[in-house]
């Protein structure tokens, strides 16, 4: 077989069984990425870039390596879910690094995990004084979930007693000029009624529209594909009409 062509199909398998993995394996994976889950990953997309190159070998074995590392992901994720001890083994625990604004030395040296790397995790929460914080943990997926002390939080309206209404997800009617119909009936409205809000507007053609979307209080957020502004603010340090030294 042609070497190319041979590629061509490799990587067409290679790629579908790789898909296949991660669709089984679902979101939780992705969006909670451990340690043991990172290492998995690097360890199936290896086999799938070699499945693809190495020319030497038949294909069959690297992918009987991806279906088996897939099948062992899945059953790690059963297990894990079944049994709070396997899911603490395999996923790792939380660990506590500051409590009641005290850095936990022995807690961070157990996790290899330094100041430096403390302190950047606190600034992306925007707290740059550890003082404030009454616990700082470490999650298994290498995040900082920090809590400040009670006199450092924000005031929300509950704090001050004050009523708020309800805030949903507001519904896509419109998505790069394509009307979501089922969006639309799912909130009892037509087309009708959405091209009349467009030409309330002065928007005539749906090929204007690149979004278009509908608030839980029933306001229609519309972007045109050529919006007329003012100023665009630049917040790059090049002067208009001039090229990088």
């Amino acid at each position: 077989m042609n070497p190319f062509l041979e590629i061509l199909l490799r990587g067409l398998v290679a790629f579908l069984a790789v898909l296949v993995i991660t669709r089984v394996v679902g979101k939780s994976q992705v969006g909670q990425l451990t340690v043991a889950d990172f290492v998995n990953a690097i360890v199936i997309g290896s086999i799938a870039a070699t499945m693809v190159t190495d020319l030497k070998e038949s294909g069959g074995y690297y992918l009987f390596g991806l279906l088996l590392f897939g099948l062992l992901t899945v059953l790690a994720e059963y297990v894990s879910l079944k049994s709070r001890p396997a899911r603490k083994l395999i996923g790792g625990e939380p660990t506590v690094v500051i409590h009641n604004g005290k850095i936990l030395e022995d807690n961070m040296k157990k996790l290899l995990y330094n100041i430096d790397d403390l302190m950047m995790q606190l600034r992306l929460k925007n707290v740059f004084n550890i003082g404030d914080v009454e616990y700082a943990i470490a999650e298994p997926n290498g995040g900082l979930s920090v809590l400040l002390k009670s006199h450092k939080q924000p005031l929300t309206p509950n704090d001050m007693q004050l009523p708020t209404k309800y805030q949903g997800v507001p519904s896509e009617l419109i998505v790069d000029g394509v009307v979501i119909r089922q969006n639309l009936q799912q909130n009892g409205l037509n087309e009708d009624w959405l091209y009349g809000e467009l030409e309330k507007q002065g928007i005539k053609s749906l090929q204007d529209v690149m979004y278009a979307s509908l608030d839980s209080d029933g306001g229609l957020y519309v972007d045109k594909r050529q919006d007329i502004m003012d100023h665009v603010t630049d917040i790059t340090d090049q002067l208009p009409g001039k090229m990088p030294q």
